[in-house]
């Protein structure tokens, strides 16, 4: 829809107002990183984006694909210009980055840095330490100092290449399993559950700066294991962890929501922790039909709602914006559709909802109308 200068004008003083009672945390990016490049493809100056309204004191971010960053201009129009913060959706997981023991292959995430900093975006790291995607060659039956030793360096060895580069980084990614006790992992067997702290501590070693979460699925809600997150957090806190901030992945259906979104995020935040939705995507079963759609829309409205009315919620980053590249159809059998834009690029219902959420909370300051 086209909207009028003197509107745009309007908005954005409006978002200006919004910073009442919000977090006033800066927002950097890549150092060296200039303002954004006039919108071109997928952003025109006729059409505004989610970045054009998001308040201050809140990204909005995407997962990043590498393959579409790489070979797809029209791809790569929508991100620079949608979004003023990235996720590397697999290019910083550890598989990626050292496929063999001290053989680093950075070209991937290089590129996604580097693309950021061109667009005024800034960028989140994920993922330090996880279960999933370990090299091969990481071997469950070193000794325990062996273990600890590389895990050490591989932590040290990302956060220090890009340090200054990176905003946040998920240190540790989906810790615990559904009853809410520690994931068995090669990290706790051979490390203990000390490692998660030790983690925390070899990141803020090698870059201060950075602001370091704790990344999980399915604590949205009040759930047993949003409660057992909370514990663990706590505790983490109290033992002089430096834990920044809580992510909250949030790969939901469009027929189920959370139960109590936003006084879960409140719980949250009164330890003293930045939140963050990480990883927001909601699929639909398929074929969609624009009832579904709706639906989906809806929901995107209602988890970007609970972040804006909660000042500790620091970003709001959708796990890939196009249908084109989701990870859904492949993992969820039968599922699909859960992005903002469709497979060729084009604007959903979501994407529609949340830019109507934004000009909402414009117009009215930032003031968020009771529960999600």
């Amino acid at each position: 829809m086209l909207v009028s200068v003197a509107l745009v004008a309007t908005a954005l003083v409006a978002v200006g107002l919004a910073l009442v009672g919000r977090s006033t945390e800066t927002l950097p990016v890549a150092d060296g990183a200039g303002p954004a490049p006039a919108p071109s493809a997928g952003g025109t100056p006729e059409r505004q984006t989610l970045r054009d309204l998001m308040p201050p004191g809140v990204r909005i971010g995407t997962a990043a694909d590498g393959r579409g960053l790489s070979l797809d201009p029209a791809y790569r129009a929508l991100l620079g210009t949608e979004f003023n913060a990235m996720t590397a959706e697999n290019a910083m997981k550890w598989r990626s980055l050292e496929p063999l023991p001290g053989v680093h292959a950075w070209a991937g995430a290089d590129q996604l840095v580097e693309f950021a900093q061109q667009h005024g975006q800034a960028v989140y790291g994920h993922t330090l330490v996880w279960h999933s995607d370990v090299p091969k060659w990481v071997s469950p039956d070193w000794p325990a100092e062996r273990v600890r030793a590389v895990l050490q360096e591989h932590v040290t060895t990302v956060v220090s290449r890009y340090r200054g580069r990176v905003w946040a980084w998920d240190v540790v990614n989906e810790v615990l399993d559904e009853d809410g006790r520690l994931r068995d992992t090669i990290w706790l067997r051979k490390l203990g559950p000390g490692y998660v702290a030790d983690a925390f501590r070899w990141a803020h070693a090698a870059d201060p700066a950075a602001r370091l979460f704790i990344n999980d699925y399915g604590v949205e809600g009040r759930t047993r294991k949003a409660d057992a997150l909370l514990r663990l957090v706590r505790d983490l806190r109290r033992a002089g962890v430096p834990v920044d901030g809580v992510g909250f992945q949030s790969h939901l259906r469009w027929d189920q929501s959370p139960r109590d979104l936003v006084g879960n995020l409140r719980r949250f935040a009164q330890l003293g922790v930045s939140v963050a939705i990480t990883e927001l995507d909601v699929r639909v079963a398929l074929p969609a039909s624009p009832q579904k759609l709706e639906q989906q829309a809806v929901l995107y409205r209602r988890v970007l709602r609970a972040c804006l009315a909660v000042p500790a919620c620091v970003s709001f980053t959708v796990w890939g914006f196009t249908d084109a590249r989701s990870w859904i159809p492949g993992y969820h059998r039968g599922y699909g559709a859960a992005c903002l834009f469709d497979s060729g690029l084009a604007p959903k219902p979501a994407h529609n909802a949340l830019m109507d959420e934004l000009r909402r909370q414009a117009s009215r300051g930032g003031v968020v109308p009771g529960p999600d």
